[in-house]
């Protein structure tokens, strides 16, 4: 079974203020005329648009991985989806600040960036745009009972921010300030995966 890219895409809360999930930094950044964006990324156990289930022992698993690089403050997304499993720093419009499992529930926050998508993004959301959250990664896919099942092999790469989500109701809410493999993961991020699949074993 050979790995492909595989793209999601979830769609971005209509405005609202998410102000319960922000830190104080973070509020301070939003008050400042900063852009933040919170909400669901991806969800297991659940058939999307594009026919595939993701289990959410999979989904649980890289997003223990992806945390790191969340950490590393590395996680990077781009504005729309390419085609390529490299993220090109060129069309990088966003960083993700937090990730978690909410039950089956991937939930997190992303932080604008200044960059020229970036601008584009905040242009955007400010425009009234409803875009969509859509998760990158690299893994097999097998048909069961109808259904297309990600493998045990899917590894996340990014969040990406795109036009068309597959997902409904995974909208995304706006903080505003009215209050190859080798090329995609360094050596830690491997030594990290191996090191999350031992000990959730």
């Amino acid at each position: 079974m050979s790995k492909g890219l595989l793209r999601e895409y979830f769609a971005l809360c209509e405005g609202g203020v998410c102000q319960d999930l922000l830190t104080e930094s973070e509020k301070t950044f939003v008050k400042e005329g900063g852009m933040i964006l919170s909400g669901k990324l991806q969800e297991g156990d659940r058939q999307n648009g594009n026919g595939r289930v993701y289990p959410t022992g999979v989904l649980s698993r890289e997003i223990d991985n992806y945390k790191q690089l969340v950490k590393d403050m590395r996680a990077l997304g781009e504005l729309d989806h390419p085609e390529s499993s490299i993220i090109n720093l060129n069309n990088v419009s966003h960083l993700v600040l937090d990730v978690w499992m909410d039950g089956k529930v991937v939930m997190g926050k992303l932080k604008v960036l200044d960059t020229p998508s970036g601008k584009i993004l905040r242009s955007l959301i400010e425009g009234g745009a409803q875009l969509g959250i859509s998760s990158r990664g690299l893994g097999s896919v097998e048909q069961k009972g109808g259904k297309t099942m990600v493998q045990d092999d899917f590894q996340l790469i990014c969040f990406d921010i795109v036009s068309d989500p597959s997902t409904p109701d995974a909208y995304m809410r706006i903080a505003e300030n009215k209050i190859p493999e080798k090329q995609i993961f360094q050596k830690k991020d491997r030594v990290n995966r191996l090191l999350n699949d031992i000990i959730n074993e």
